[in-house]
Order: structure tokens, then sequence, then C-alpha cells
């Protein structure tokens, strides 16, 4: 059973970081500077939920020690932006 937990690390953080950032650019509206940011924002919320949930949740991330959570909720942050810009794609329309 722990091995599917650790499966489920990383896009549960991915899903997180997300929302978050949707969340946050719905309150700060249409702001260039904020945009400019966003990786970097998703990746310190991945780091953030990836260290979190190595102390509170041991057994759903994957790592041994609190550098590799770092590592894997940085990239898992990183999803969460790779994840808006394929649904941005996605929906964009071909007009103008």
């Amino acid at each position: 059973m722990e091995q599917y937990l650790e499966l489920i690390s990383v896009p549960a953080i991915a899903a997180v970081v997300y929302w978050v950032i949707n969340l946050i650019k719905y309150t700060v509206g249409d702001n260039e500077t904020f945009k400019r940011f966003i990786p970097l924002i998703a990746t310190a919320l991945g780091i953030v939920c990836g260290v979190v949930c190595f102390f509170l949740i041991p057994t759903i991330v994957p790592a041994d020690n609190v550098l590799v959570a770092i590592v894997i909720g940085g990239a898992s942050g990183l999803t969460a932006t790779g994840t808006n810009q394929i649904i941005k794609q996605l929906t964009k329309n071909d007009k103008g």
C-alpha cells in the first residue's frame, strides 16, 4: 500500500500548487510583474509542500532526507507551471 502512496506525492503537490497559483492570479489580477515570477513562486510553494509532507506525512513522499523532499517539491511546483501552460496552449484561440 505504501508504494501507491509514494506515487501520489508529485501529482498531489502539483495540484495544490496549481490551484494556489490560480487563486493568487485571481486576486492579483493582470499584473505583468507577478506573471514573470510565477515559475519561481510555484517552485517555492512546491518546496514548502514537499518539506511539510516530509515531516507531517512521511509515508507519502519518497524521500530519505529533507534535501530529496526539497527537490521533489520543487519539481512538483514546476510541474504545476507546465500543466498551466499545457492547458493555456490547448484552450488558446487561433483568432487574432
